[in-house]
């Protein structure tokens, strides 16, 4: 007995964009972390002007900006994945269910 019984005569769909986001995903998820990265790296090399606590709180108020900004962006790449995922399993080959004899199948059940 087979798990998976395909419908026969059903012709899987082509590849869509489905396939070209899912490969530029992870490109684009590296690419935004290291520009937050990188813009907390040029806030520290500023020159400030203040007292050091001034700019410890400006720097620190930018850091966590850009770590919600980082967390953000990744949820959205994952949602972005998910739906070009789902796609792509859908665009699959179709499957027949295994026949369920009804009872009741000539008259209805009282």
């Amino acid at each position: 007995m087979s798990w998976f019984n395909t419908l026969p005569g059903f012709q899987k769909s082509p590849a869509g964009l489905e396939r070209h986001i899912l490969r530029l995903l992870p490109r684009i998820l590296w690419v935004g972390t290291a520009l937050a990265a990188l813009l907390a790296g040029v806030m520290r090399l500023l020159p400030w002007s203040g007292s050091e606590v001034e700019v410890a709180t400006r720097i620190t108020t930018a850091d966590i900006y850009l770590i919600s900004l980082v967390i953000f962006h990744w949820t959205a790449v994952l949602t972005v994945a998910i739906g070009a995922f789902i796609v792509l399993v859908m665009k699959g080959p179709a499957y027949v269910a295994d026949a369920y004899p009804l009872p009741d199948a000539d008259r209805p059940a009282p």
